[in-house]
């Protein structure tokens, strides 16, 4: 049984260091820094997990629908759920709502990149001039 608690534990701690898990926040960085970042994953990996707590739900569904409006990604998966967050200023848990939204690379995700790279090149081209 013992062995059973120990593997189990093991499970969920590597689950929570996924390399293709983005923790959104709303103060820290701006939208595009979590588009972007979602775009670079998504050619590494396939697929993204965006990931936020509270009033930074709407952030991470906005960060889906311009990936999605852009037919950069399609939807896998969205999970919500309420987790516990020590409170320190009342010194007694608080429940926050979480959500999981996993995106795959979309069939023209890579034809698109590389138009957009082009673009990028062409532009850079044309300012040298």
């Amino acid at each position: 049984m013992e062995e059973i608690t120990e593997g189990v534990n093991n499970i969920i701690i590597a689950d929570s260091h996924k390399k293709n898990r983005i923790q959104v926040s709303n103060t820290k960085k701006p939208l595009f820094f979590y588009v972007n970042l979602a775009k670079r994953y998504m050619q590494q990996y396939n697929e993204v997990e965006l990931s936020a707590l509270g009033m930074a739900i709407a952030t991470v569904v906005t960060i889906a629908e311009i990936l999605k409006n852009n037919g950069l990604a399609v939807e896998k998966k969205i999970m919500t759920s309420t987790v516990d967050i020590k409170d320190d200023s009342r010194g007694r848990p608080v429940q926050k709502a979480k959500i999981e939204i996993i995106l795959g690379k979309s069939e023209n995700f890579d034809d698109l990149m590389a138009a957009a790279a082009e673009e990028r090149e062409i532009a850079g081209a044309e300012d040298l001039s």
